[in-house]
């Protein structure tokens, strides 16, 4: 009988042990291959080659009027905007006190300047044909998060910059945030929000906000 239950306790625990090696192999690989089966790199470039493309086409035609061009950034760039998740970072610690309807409309207001920047961006670009886009090897991932630079190229007068992309995966990989010569577009609003915040509270600053918005129409 106790012989039976050492050879019983023996496979039970060898079993547990290739379980246990099984289960960290599977880790192991995972985080080893995780950027080729879920690739943040790759997104990241789709999203702004995809732009590029279609605004190309749009000066091709000479379809390239400003409407046109905001119609390609809902189109193209808002759906692949985690707003929700800038509009957190920006207010930092005053999103928990706001109600539904300030979230709401720091969100609109986030992604409507945005796609207002993105219009001025893209209207600069004036030799679509030679614009060369990579993705920065060293791409910086934890959880559910990675940060991904681009290396642009505008044409070979120009000296080539890039621009970092800050990505959180939710159904997919998102755009939260934009990092450009070392100045965080959200950093920056969390810095203004907060400055005007403190001066005069969050309903004159969602009030200054809707009058700019305004503006940009």
């Amino acid at each position: 009988m106790i012989k039976t239950l050492i050879i019983i306790f023996s496979i039970f625990f060898s079993n547990l042990t290739l379980a246990v090696d099984s289960s960290s192999h599977k880790q192991n690989i995972s985080k080893d291959i995780k950027d080729i089966i879920d690739p943040s790199g790759a997104v990241a470039l789709n999203i702004m080659v995809s732009t590029l493309s279609s605004l190309k086409e749009l000066k091709k035609q000479n379809k390239d009027s400003k409407e046109n061009v905001e119609t390609l950034i809902r189109l193209k760039l808002l759906p692949n905007l985690a707003t929700g998740v800038a509009a957190k970072i920006a207010l930092d610690q005053h999103w928990d006190g706001l109600n539904i309807q300030q979230r709401q409309f720091f969100q609109h207001y986030i992604s409507e300047s945005l796609i207002q920047d993105y219009i001025g961006i893209l209207a600069s670009y004036k030799k679509l044909d030679s614009v060369q886009i990579s993705v920065d090897p060293n791409i910086r991932r934890k959880d559910n998060k990675a940060i991904v630079k681009l290396n642009i190229s505008i044409n070979s007068d120009s000296k080539p910059f890039s621009i970092t992309l800050k990505l959180i995966r939710l159904n997919g990989w998102n755009v939260y945030d934009v990092v450009f010569s070392g100045v965080s577009i959200v950093k920056n609003y969390q810095a203004q929000f907060n400055s005007y915040i403190k001066r005069k509270g969050v309903d004159a600053l969602i009030e200054k906000s809707k009058r700019k918005l305004e503006k940009l129409k």
